[in-house]
């Protein structure tokens, strides 16, 4: 088990402590300052659909881009394939990225639940608001999957089921009636009009309530949200704490608890008292229901 230190600098009281101290401070400060104008930035970008970072990069490029494409066009390239200006979509930012990200809240959780359903293999799963083309796609390659969300779906997909509703309740699903059942980083959005959902602070801990009783006893919840410093980000999501979780499910046995970073990586099978502080971590849960 990893173990995990939380503890902050202690300082003697003797002038080079207090200068130690002194700079502690100002180093939490730059970087608490810094953590502020980055997650602005992040921020406006969604708000605007304007990336500041994007643009000057672009701008970095575009003399390569200018040079590709006059190397295009000597080397002569058939009739159908020659440059036309409004075909032109240039793409200037791919050139310094990787073969992808394996790595992050998705990509993570999304392998730890599809993993565990699989090993499993239920007759049956149902999924609350999970992505489609990730975690669901995984599961639809070895069962079929009934998926509840109060957005509509317009896509059919075979061995998909999908149902439009808002979750809080699931009035039409019997208690203690569903042994495979998933939400992965969807409670945290709920009552926040994001996905014109009813405004509702209690939203999220109703539609926790709502899982912990249909659950059927002996079976599997698999659940994740964003962990860490408890606020909300109106009106994005959530962030909880580890603490606030595991009192909305204090009724259902823990099985296991992993979670992502926030450096982006897996961190598996941990004690939850050794959760670090974190700024925004993904919590992913495993519970049970034991017979009454």
């Amino acid at each position: 088990m990893r173990v995990y230190s939380t503890s902050c600098p202690t300082y003697a009281g003797d002038p080079v402590g207090i200068a130690d101290a002194a700079g502690y401070r100002q180093d939490f400060e730059w970087k608490e300052g810094f953590r502020v104008l980055k997650s602005f930035r992040r921020k406006q970008a969604y708000f605007t659909g304007f990336s500041p970072g994007v643009l000057l990069e672009s701008l970095r490029f575009l003399p390569i881009y200018l040079r590709d494409l006059r190397l295009y066009r000597e080397m002569n390239p058939p009739p159908s394939l020659r440059f036309h200006l409004r075909e032109a979509f240039p793409i200037l930012t791919d050139r310094r990225s990787g073969a992808g990200t394996a790595q992050g809240h998705y990509f993570h959780q999304d392998l730890w639940a599809a993993r565990k359903i699989y090993q499993r293999r239920p007759t049956e799963h149902y999924d609350v608001g999970s992505r489609i083309d990730g975690f669901i796609a995984h599961l639809l390659v070895f069962m079929p999957v009934t998926v509840v969300d109060i957005r509509p779906m317009e896509s059919e997909v075979p061995g998909l089921k999908f149902v439009q509703d808002d979750a809080r309740d699931l009035a039409n699903i019997a208690g203690d009636s569903i042994a495979s059942l998933s939400s992965l980083h969807a409670a945290e959005h709920f009552g926040l009009g994001r996905y014109s959902d009813p405004v509702d602070p209690a939203a999220c801990f109703q539609f926790m309530r709502t899982l912990h009783r249909v659950l059927a006893p002996g079976g599997r919840l698999y659940f994740s949200v964003p962990i860490g410093r408890e606020r909300v980000e109106f009106n994005a999501h959530r962030i909880f704490a580890l603490e606030t979780v595991l009192r909305a499910f204090e009724g259902l046995h823990l099985l296991s608890f992993c979670f992502v970073g926030d450096d982006g990586r897996l961190h598996e099978d941990v004690d939850p008292k050794g959760f670090p502080t974190s700024e925004m971590a993904c919590g992913l849960f495993e519970f049970t229901k034991t017979a009454a």
